[in-house]
């Protein structure tokens, strides 16, 4: 081949060439890269929070005062689970010493545990230095069942005064007494007891009876009659947190 020629195939391979190259510029310009759209993360399942259920407008609330009992006590639990119903329990600090598994058992069971002094003394006839030791001892031995110190104070027999209303105070404790008087202490049969709280209760009534102290048979005889009745009346069931 001629130096001609040869220069002649030199130069269409160069427009070959460059025609390619041109073609790839000209695609890679017309098809731009589609950048990588990254696949958002699954949304994280929302937390349901449980709706509480709604405190009872019309309503009592049950207090049982002086134990904990090994008889009375539970019996008094059971019949409480059978009617749905829940209740306060004022206790004795050195009955708790004794049972301390029945204390755990009502605060497991939903109720309230709360202080009724250490071995149920007038509170009206102590020193500052023994009010405070029936209050404390009593606290302690509460919490040491259920986590948490009581609020709320239950003078017996009810005794209020300045200087109890004063020490309780200091002791962040609030007073608490009741409105309706069962008088099941007295033992007047089970029929005195039923009428007692049914003929007295309204709405907010404070309902005083004892699963402790002696013998409570007949309070345990009354209850499911009384729970009977409030709960064919419409009422429904506190308990006291002070």
């Amino acid at each position: 081949m001629t130096r001609a020629g040869n220069r002649a195939v030199g130069l269409a391979v160069m427009m070959l060439v460059s025609a390619v190259i041109g073609s790839v510029v000209v695609a890679a310009a017309k098809s731009p890269a589609k950048p990588v759209t990254p696949t958002p993360p699954a949304a994280a399942p929302a937390a349901v929070t449980p709706s509480p259920t709604p405190l009872p407008t019309k309503y009592v609330v049950l207090t049982f005062d002086d134990g904990p009992d090994a008889e009375y006590t539970p019996k008094v639990l059971d019949i409480l689970a059978l009617y749905g119903a829940k209740a306060t329990f004022f206790e004795v600090g050195q009955n708790v010493r004794k049972h301390p598994e029945l204390t755990k058992q009502l605060h497991a069971a939903g109720h309230s545990v709360q202080n009724h002094t250490w071995d149920h003394s007038d509170l009206r006839k102590l020193t500052a230095a023994r009010f405070q030791q029936e209050v404390r001892l009593t606290d302690q031995a509460i919490r040491a069942q259920i986590g948490s110190t009581p609020g709320c104070l239950r003078p017996p027999y009810g005794g209020v005064n300045p200087a109890v209303r004063q020490r309780a105070r200091q002791l962040g404790k609030d007073l608490v007494v009741w409105t309706v008087d069962s008088r099941d202490w007295t033992k007047p049969g089970t029929a005195a007891i039923v009428q007692r709280v049914l003929k007295n209760v309204h709405s907010g009534s404070v309902i005083l009876m004892h699963d402790g102290g002696g013998n409570r048979s007949q309070t345990v005889a009354a209850l499911p009659t009384i729970l009977k009745a409030l709960k064919a009346q419409g009422y429904g069931f506190r308990t006291l947190t002070c």
